[in-house]
């Protein structure tokens, strides 16, 4: 679609170019993405169905866990069928409201999946440092309303955003230079003055995401206080070992993130598509990596993958 810029003119389609300046390689990026979009589905999929059929996993650990696998799927769902949309078939039209619900539900689920590990550092929290009270504290009626809380403020956050993008005129360009819709790329088409959004986008960031990293390390803060008084040295181990999958996915989640920010803050310096493909990273990598990482760390979910494929053959 070519470009409009007569003055007035507001677009309600707009066309994702893709990651700029490698459009000749979109089908060998496609591999990639392609693998890492099925091993999600398959991987979290299969980690909801243990976690809620294996009567052994019916705990408050697990359940966060079935969370994150739930906020995985629909993060990578909300934006991978599009990136191979465009790099398959050139297929990079996308209506206004499409854009803006695309909008919603990843900046919503990525705030989702911040909370989500704001409360599994929490549970080991408790774990470790209150372990005879742990069950008695996380009760199923406090999971259910911690869950309820994570998403209302996700959503609630985010909502204003809908009508943030709304009220824009689309008049400088129906060019969206990216594999998705993301709320300052869009606000940047724009001919109207966006510093609402900015300063929105600003409040938000602060409000969630850097208020949970903030939480999350304080929370570890007192975990390791709480470790290093334990006198056995096995013990020591024993709970520095169940904080270990959650720590590495931390930091595959946030990572990427702080990375992405600050090629955002040093843009004029940095290749166009360097910072799309971060971008992407930071949607791709947690989703795939994320089950694999709890598969392996985590013994209990180990031995009820193995039993579940390969029941059939014993």
């Amino acid at each position: 679609m070519t470009s409009l810029n007569h003055t007035g003119v507001s677009h309600t389609v707009f066309r994702l170019l893709g990651i700029p300046g490698l459009e000749d390689q979109h089908m060998w990026i496609s591999i990639p993405f392609f693998i890492s979009y099925v091993i999600a589905l398959l991987g979290n999929s299969l980690l909801i169905f243990i976690i809620l059929t294996k009567h052994s996993l019916h705990e408050p650990m697990y359940f966060f866990l079935c969370m994150l696998a739930g906020a995985d799927i629909v993060l990578s769902t909300s934006t991978v069928p599009q990136d191979l949309a465009i790099f398959w078939f050139r297929a990079g039209e996308i209506s206004l409201n499409c854009c803006v619900a695309q909008v919603f539900f990843i900046h919503s689920t990525f705030i989702s999946e911040s909370g989500i590990l704001l409360v599994m550092a929490f549970d080991r929290y408790i774990a470790i440092c209150y372990p005879l009270r742990y069950t008695s504290i996380l009760t199923h009626g406090l999971i259910g309303k911690i869950g309820v809380t994570i998403f209302m403020r996700s959503y609630g956050t985010i909502f204003p955003i809908i009508f943030l993008l709304k009220r824009l005129n689309f008049c400088k360009s129906n060019i969206l230079p990216n594999t998705s819709c993301k709320h300052i790329v869009l606000a940047h088409v724009s001919c109207d003055d966006i510093q609402v959004n900015i300063w929105y986008g600003f409040f938000v960031l602060m409000s969630t995401v850097v208020l949970d990293i903030v939480l999350i390390f304080f929370s570890y803060v007192l975990i390791l206080r709480a470790v290093f008084h334990i006198p056995s040295q096995d013990a020591r181990y024993k709970a520095l070992n169940t904080c270990g999958s959650h720590v590495c996915v931390i930091i595959l989640f946030y990572g990427p993130g702080i990375f992405t920010t600050l090629t955002q803050r040093f843009e004029r310096h940095i290749a166009p598509h360097i910072r799309v493909l971060l971008a992407n990273v930071c949607i791709l990598a947690p989703p795939m990596l994320n089950p694999i990482i709890y598969g392996i760390k985590t013994k209990q979910i180990q031995d009820q993958v193995v039993q579940v494929l390969f029941a059939k053959q014993k």
